[in-house]
């Protein structure tokens, strides 16, 4: 057999790629094979971990818009809860304020009728002073005549007279 024979060329090329096979079997292809393995296992995690985080971030973001939207409503409670209670404020102090308006009125409606009476009084007061004063003025000049004084004793005593019969 001529090593250089295109028939033997071929039969060591086998001999040398069996050879090479059982070579790289035994060293090479566990290795080669635990590397694409791991190789596929880390990016099979890696499609994983990213595909729960993708669920996640949905999560999230859906936990996000409810506590948005609760947020919102709240905040709308509270606003007409205030707005309520600025109103009944508002008004509390109105009534208030109506109330003590109304009283100073009627203390003040008191306090001129007081006046009103104590002035009318005192008018009365010197009213009659005076009539009395006017009076006596008249009596006095009545009496200083003594014909008078006879015409109008008479005068009574007929007025008397009239009313006894």
């Amino acid at each position: 057999m001529n090593i250089t024979h295109p028939e033997s060329l071929i039969f060591w090329t086998v001999l040398v790629f069996i050879i090479l096979l059982v070579l790289l079997r035994k060293y090479a292809w566990k290795p080669i094979l635990g590397a694409v393995k791991s190789r596929e296992t880390s990016i099979n995690d890696a499609l994983a971990a990213a595909e729960e985080a993708r669920k996640e971030m949905q999560n999230l973001k859906a936990d996000n818009e409810r506590i948005l939207k609760e947020a919102r409503a709240e905040r709308d409670t509270l606003l007409k809860e205030a707005r309520e209670m600025k109103e009944k404020i508002i008004a509390d102090a109105r009534e208030e304020a109506q109330e003590q308006g109304n009283k100073m009125i009627a203390q003040a409606k008191s306090a001129i009728e007081g006046e009103k009476k104590a002035a009318l009084a005192e008018l009365k007061n010197q009213v009659a002073s005076l009539s009395v004063e006017i009076a006596e003025k008249v009596i006095r000049q009545e009496f200083s005549d003594k014909d008078k004084q006879l015409e109008l004793v008479e005068n009574m005593l007929e007025e008397v007279g009239t009313t006894l019969n």
